[in-house]
């Protein structure tokens, strides 16, 4: 049997209500092939809801998609990114450089921007974490070699020309769109909501296949944020959802209730295998949660789920960490 051969995406768009376009430009993930930029008509022109990632050919993605839907970059009046991932914000510099728009997002971007800043640094400090959670030499040592040698995703590094926080709205010919703000994914994580119309630009944090990722160690518990985040967003009862990847849907409530539910599951999982195993590293109970051992491909998403996880339990006061006094990992046990 042939190998099979991953498609090869390119940038696309269409229109998904008067007004609002669906830019899908590709990813080099696997797993996660593409992401959404949304263009919503303002005036004589359009806001862009995030702008995918900086690589190689990714700026005539983006054209490619606008040029579908009879859009362009100098049509582009502001940039709001929901929050300061790569696939979200990579290419904003580019897009301001060719469209001479203003950027919006949360001010708490450190957790993504410190990495463009000084990325020796960041790498550093992503081994350390690694290394203190146990993860085996070998594979450590071909994580870090691979990131020395991949593309940032970053075109440049950009400061947002407006902080966007609750209070702040933005402007579109279909209405103020409110600032919710969602921390868990990433700190600086933030909902958009029309309210006439209970639209919610989602990013990351509310897909429509339940995916659970958090950054680490920029927040006290990206668990327990993430889960407040859910609530604050059900308060306002949207209606339809325009996710960061995948396909717009309508059954918000339930995916809500999904991600809450998975949430509990992977802790009550992580939970039963310190009560088992106990004391372990993380990296010997990412197995336990995701029911797999971690590979290339997830090794490092899993384990920084984990790492969160363990979090929120040390911070329910269910977990703690025993520090090695001779340089080794972290072990954790259960206590109660």
């Amino acid at each position: 049997m042939a190998p099979s051969i991953r498609k090869r995406e390119v940038g696309r768009g269409e229109r998904v209500l008067p007004g609002v376009w669906r830019l899908r430009l590709p990813l080099p993930f696997p797993g996660v092939p593409h992401c959404n930029a949304w263009a919503v008509a303002a005036g004589d022109g359009v806001v862009l809801f995030d702008c995918g990632m900086h690589e190689p050919g990714s700026l005539a993605h983006l054209e490619r998609a606008m040029d579908q839907v009879n859009l362009r970059l100098e049509h582009v009046r502001l940039l709001v990114c929901t929050h300061a991932h790569i696939d979200h914000y990579g290419q904003a510099a580019t897009v301001i450089e060719q469209s001479g728009c203003q950027l919006w997002m949360h001010p708490n971007h450190a957790h993504a921007t410190a990495a463009a800043q000084d990325p020796e640094a960041a790498l550093n400090q992503r081994i350390e974490i690694a290394r203190s959670a146990g993860v085996p030499p070998e594979p450590l040592e071909r994580w870090s070699k691979a990131r020395r040698d991949g593309n940032s995703g970053l075109a440049g590094m950009v400061e947002p020309d407006r902080p966007l926080l609750p209070g702040v709205e933005v402007r579109t010919d279909l209405g103020p769109w409110l600032v919710l703000e969602t921390p868990g994914h990433a700190p600086s994580h933030v909902c958009l909501f029309q309210p006439e119309r209970r639209l919610l630009i989602s990013g990351d944090h509310l897909l429509g296949r339940i995916s659970l990722y958090y950054d680490y160690g920029w927040s006290p518990d990206p668990v327990g944020e993430f889960l407040h985040s859910l609530d604050a967003v059900e308060a306002y009862g949207p209606r339809l959802c325009l996710p960061g990847h995948g396909r717009t849907f309508a059954d918000v409530g339930a995916h809500i209730d999904g991600n809450r539910a998975l949430v509990t599951e992977r802790v009550e999982r992580l939970a039963a295998t310190l009560a088992e195993r106990g004391p372990i590293t993380a990296f010997e109970a990412v197995s336990g949660v995701h029911g797999a051992e971690p590979t290339e491909a997830t090794g490092s998403w899993w384990l920084q789920e984990t790492l969160c996880y363990l979090r929120h339990l040390e911070v329910g006061g269910r977990a703690v960490p025993e520090r090695s006094d001779t340089g080794g990992p972290e072990r954790w046990r259960l206590t109660r």
